[in-house]
């Protein structure tokens, strides 16, 4: 998008100059999802697909990966969209009684 610059000569004559305004794009955050000994698999499986649109199958992946491992990437966001996915898990957790944590940080692979 070009912004209107006007510039004013000795003489008295005004003119526009264009200028480019170079955009960045967002930074990314990874939300992830911490395993527990309480939150059920068949809930971590329901939200994945709720919350952050996987297919059944890439939930279910995405949930073994988690169990096994610790911790998971349930997604990549900008940073209002990641907390927004963080704040919609923590209520569903909350109201299923699972202690389920899911935090965010930085996508260093964007970089």
């Amino acid at each position: 998008m070009a912004t209107k610059k006007k510039l004013e000569e000795d003489g008295g004559v005004a003119t526009e100059q264009l200028t480019e305004k170079k955009l960045q794009k967002p930074r990314l955050y990874k939300v992830l999802l911490h395993n527990d000994d309480f939150t059920t698999m068949e809930f971590v499986v329901a939200l994945l697909m709720h919350v952050f649109h996987h297919t059944e199958s890439d939930a279910q992946g995405i949930m073994l990966h988690i169990h096994t491992r610790g911790l998971g990437v349930a997604g990549v966001y900008t940073y209002e969209i990641a907390e927004t996915k963080i704040a919609q898990v923590a209520e569903l957790a909350e109201k299923a009684e699972f202690p389920l944590l899911c935090t965010m940080e930085p996508d260093e692979s964007e970089e």
